[in-house]
């Protein structure tokens, strides 16, 4: 059995694995690191993020403001980000060639967009400080020994490690993180988020392409609601806000298996401010055909499909309207009803909801509360957040602290 000997271990080569590396190493140059990838390409999600762009980070730097976009773990990550977060974040990148732009909307990227930028920006950082990155390294068990750890890998190679961090991202079933489970550690089960909402067969579906800025999605019967960007597909709805809504209602979804009806404000506007819309559509427009009529910045096609499904004959005029087609067309405009019955994945952004419980580390470091010397960061943890740069600032806030803590402990432990 051919044996290795490393310092501290890190297992998974995505955004946590590299700056847990990294970290390590700038805290303490000359520690022996390791970095295991099982599959044969690093930093694979960093890759296709964004578009291919890279959604670096976030541009918003206050961390109690910052615990609000996490449906889960933000509580935890708004205390650590006071230490490393989006500014550091920035400041990192930056300080190494990488120049940053934050857009309109708060998405940070590099200005070249390409992720390739930020992943050679890694990759370099990971050779100055001669981090050891092996691909195809398939981690198969974990045992604790008398001097750290003893990591078993799939081609039956053998790597002793004083410290070892868990960067390996979400796993989508449980059976997956039973390794971890056996080691101690509460285990959240695994649900996805970050998905489109799917409504086969239905009639919007012939809209597909068409988007509104600022909708208003609420799910039925329930609390989660989200504003902004709405696209339709033809498979259903997509867009940051039927992804962000997605995130914070994952564990629900998942239990009614994602079969659910959504109501839909293609504006945003109050009740009200419907109503005077209308009227005034009426009022400057009585003799004009409604299917002519720019209504509310409402793209054409969606106009005349609400039209269409309140039952309205597009060549009606705006002053014929009566209170029965009045108050369809006001419900359709501020909460059309649209059934959902089923999700997809929203590849470039998926999330996994679940993995070790937060509850089963030391908030502050990282560190696993039984089993000491193993270390956590990024997706493998329960926490996660919406769209918009947020789960890549959690995976570079928990890979630092992690890198920093497992050093620091080895070397008060030589």
């Amino acid at each position: 059995m051919k044996i290795k000997n490393t310092d501290i271990l890190v297992l998974g080569g995505g955004a946590a694995g590299f700056f847990a590396a990294v970290s390590a190493a700038n805290q303490r140059p000359g520690t022996h690191i390791t970095l295991l990838e099982k599959s044969a390409r690093f930093l694979a999600k960093v890759k296709v993020s964004g578009g291919g762009r890279c959604n670096v980070t976030c541009g918003e730097d206050d961390p109690k403001t910052l615990a609000g976009y996490y449906p889960r773990g933000g509580r935890m990550l708004s205390r650590l980000y006071f230490e490393f977060g989006p500014r550091e974040v920035k400041h990192w990148f930056e300080s190494r060639g990488v120049r940053l732009k934050t857009e309109a909307d708060g998405r940070v990227f590099p200005v070249t967009d390409s992720s390739q930028t930020i992943i050679e920006c890694l990759t370099r950082e990971a050779v100055r400080q001669n981090i050891d990155c092996i691909p195809g390294a398939d981690a198969i068990q974990i045992n604790p020994s008398e001097s750290g750890f003893e990591i078993q890998l799939r081609d039956g190679e053998l790597i002793r490690a004083s410290k070892v961090i868990v960067a390996t991202g979400g796993s989508p079933k449980k059976e997956g993180l039973i390794w971890l489970k056996n080691l101690g550690h509460e285990i959240t089960e695994p649900v996805p988020s970050l998905f489109t909402f799917n409504s086969p067969g239905h009639s919007i579906c012939k809209l597909m392409g068409v988007s509104v800025p600022q909708a208003l999605v609420k799910i039925a019967g329930t609390k989660y609601e989200y504003a902004g960007p709405l696209l339709i597909t033809h498979w259903g709805l997509s867009g940051p806000a039927v992804l962000k809504l997605s995130a914070f209602a994952a564990r629900d979804l998942a239990e009614i298996q994602y079969n659910f009806t959504v109501l839909i404000n293609w504006n945003g506007y109050s009740r009200s401010e419907w109503e005077k819309s209308l009227d005034k559509m009426m009022s400057e427009h009585p003799k004009k055909q409604l299917d002519n009529i720019s209504f509310c910045g409402l793209p054409s096609s969606l106009w005349k499909f609400i039209l269409s499904e309140t039952g309205i004959s597009n060549t009606l005029q705006a002053g014929q309207l009566g209170p029965k087609q009045y108050n369809k067309l006001l419900e359709n405009l501020s909460g059309f009803t649209l059934p959902i019955k089923g999700k997809t994945t929203f590849k470039e952004e998926f999330v996994t909801a679940g993995g070790v419980s937060l509850d089963s580390i030391n908030p502050k470091t990282m560190e696993s509360k039984t089993c000491p010397g193993l270390f956590f960061a990024g997706e493998i943890l329960d926490l996660d957040g919406i769209t918009g740069g947020y789960n890549f600032q959690a995976a570079w806030t928990t890979g630092y602290i992690a890198g920093k803590n497992a050093v620091i402990q080895f070397v008060e432990n030589e």
